[in-house]
């Protein structure tokens, strides 16, 4: 019997996969030497790998452009990204090379389409959805937006009051486009009924009556949205409220002609665990046949479709590496592995909401296995990581050899013979598609929990030669950036 960790891995799962593999014991991501970036920049350390935003954009694209041919669906398809899920410029503008749109959820995501107009990385032809409960300083830079040119702008009502925002400040010639956000029933589970996002399904026909018909010259209805938090999956839930949405639409569109669009919003999965099994054809194939299905029922044509993928657009570009820096016996039944950082301020998902992502050893896969509790640097009780997505344990490889050769305090990768090399050095732990809300949440460059430093970022892309190059988009945050924020340094 094999009892490496790398036996483990082959008989649990189908292994190598997608953009994880072992070559020479190491893990390789996408392809990338992570044992030569560890030397080089040691740990903790983060990597964006930026192929893999558009790879994910154009798999999505054909998805749904491989539906629509089957189904011989007359509406176009409109990809957009949703900013807040990593609003980083690199990561925007290496999206927008994809031939995508955008979706906004706060006034300064306005001002970052400005911005990129400026650069010339859009036009004033693309899709903006502005979406969220909307102040002043959101709805006045969105009519902005509008008066200065660009044309298909939508802003999405959350609530019935917003739309007079847009009548008094919207000044285009001609008439300006907007969306409604229905308030979906939440899951069963869910401690509230109904999203406290949109407005009632129920209202929306009197709305349009009362506020929106016959004022077609001014502003028109052209989209209805509908945002699940538990994603696109294959349940009863989700296809009972896309079907109730699309219903909604097939009403609206008989009285309101310019309505031509439905966005479901975003929610594809990404893979967090070696155990993920999505089928997104079979999805997207499903949603598209309801939507065709219904329209052709209610003798309706059917609509453009839009999504806002966030997570899956970035969450797979990055991930996060760490050493193992101690080795702590608490007891008969727990060994905790400390990490030269904090799950809490680096990945805050993990401590938040108990998010699991694709975690897997970088070194050391022939070593034996044991069950583990990942522990962080800071004095909270809370800063740990102990289940995977598919497993209520984590299981890594054994840091010492049956010879007793340790690899505990090694700062980097030293240059010495191979055999050596694996058993001197730190078992380094890596947790992957960590693109998506990680840095929003956990406040990128500000002030953390026990004043643990932000790591090291470092960019991987193509340059127009098509060689792949890294450079360092930031480098491990200092003392000085801190006590300057916190009054001590002016």
């Amino acid at each position: 019997m094999n009892n490496s960790y790398l036996g483990l891995v082959d008989q649990t799962f189908n292994f190598p996969q997608e953009g994880i593999e072992v070559e020479d014991g190491y893990l390789k991501f996408n392809g990338i030497d992570l044992k030569a970036l560890i030397k080089k920049h040691g740990t903790p350390l983060k990597v964006s790998y930026l192929p893999k935003i558009g790879i994910n954009i154009n798999k999505a694209k054909q998805y749904f452009a491989t539906a629509m041919k089957r189904h011989k669906y007359e509406g176009e398809y409109f990809y957009c990204y949703c900013t807040k899920s990593s609003h980083f410029s690199f990561v925007v503008e290496e999206a927008l090379k994809h031939n995508i749109h955008l979706e906004t959820s706060f006034a300064y995501d306005i001002d970052i389409i400005n911005q990129l107009y400026k650069r010339r990385k859009i036009t004033k032809d693309i899709n903006i959805v502005c979406n969220g409960f909307k102040q002043k300083a959101y709805t006045s830079r969105i009519a902005k937006l509008i008066n200065s040119g660009f044309k298909n702008v939508i802003p999405v009502l959350d609530n019935k009051e917003e739309l007079q925002m847009y009548k008094r400040s919207v000044k285009s010639k001609e008439p300006f486009k907007l969306g409604i956000r229905i308030a979906a029933e939440e899951e069963p589970t869910f401690p509230f009924y109904t999203s406290r996002l949109g407005i009632r399904a129920k209202d929306v026909l009197e709305f349009y009556v009362d506020e929106i018909e016959g004022n077609e010259d001014k502003f028109q209805l052209k989209m209805l949205h509908i945002f699940l938090n538990k994603g696109i999956k294959d349940d009863i839930y989700y296809w009972s409220e896309l079907r109730k949405s699309i219903n909604l639409y097939c009403q609206l569109k008989k009285i309101c002609p310019e309505l031509d669009s439905i966005n479901i919003g975003g929610g594809f999965p990404i893979k967090h665990s070696l155990a993920f099994e999505y089928d997104y054809q079979f999805m997207i194939n499903e949603i598209i046949s309801n939507i065709k299905s219904a329209c052709k029922k209610a003798k309706v044509p059917v609509p453009n479709i839009y999504t806002e993928f966030g997570s899956f657009t970035v969450g797979e570009s990055m991930a996060h590496i760490y050493s193992v820096i101690g080795e702590k016996v608490q007891n008969d039944r727990e060994t905790w592995y400390m990490i030269d950082s904090s799950f809490i301020t680096t990945l805050p998902d993990t401590w938040g909401i108990g998010e699991r992502f694709l975690m897997l050893p970088i070194n050391k896969w022939n070593n034996e296995y044991q069950r583990v509790v990942l522990g962080g640097i800071t004095c909270d009780g809370h800063d740990y990581y102990d289940s995977e997505e598919h497993i209520n344990e984590v299981f890594l490889p054994k840091i010492k050899n049956d010879n007793g050769v340790g690899g505990l305090g090694v700062p980097a990768i030293e240059a010495t013979p191979r055999n050596a090399e694996s058993d001197a050095e730190p078992l380094y732990v890596g947790f992957f598609h960590t693109g998506a809300y990680q840095d929003q949440i956990s406040g990128y460059g500000g002030i953390k929990h026990c004043l643990i430093p932000s790591p090291k970022h470092i960019i991987l892309e193509y340059d127009k030669n098509g060689k792949l190059i890294e450079w360092v988009y930031a480098k491990e945050q200092s003392s000085q950036s801190m006590l300057k924020i916190l009054g001590y340094l002016r």
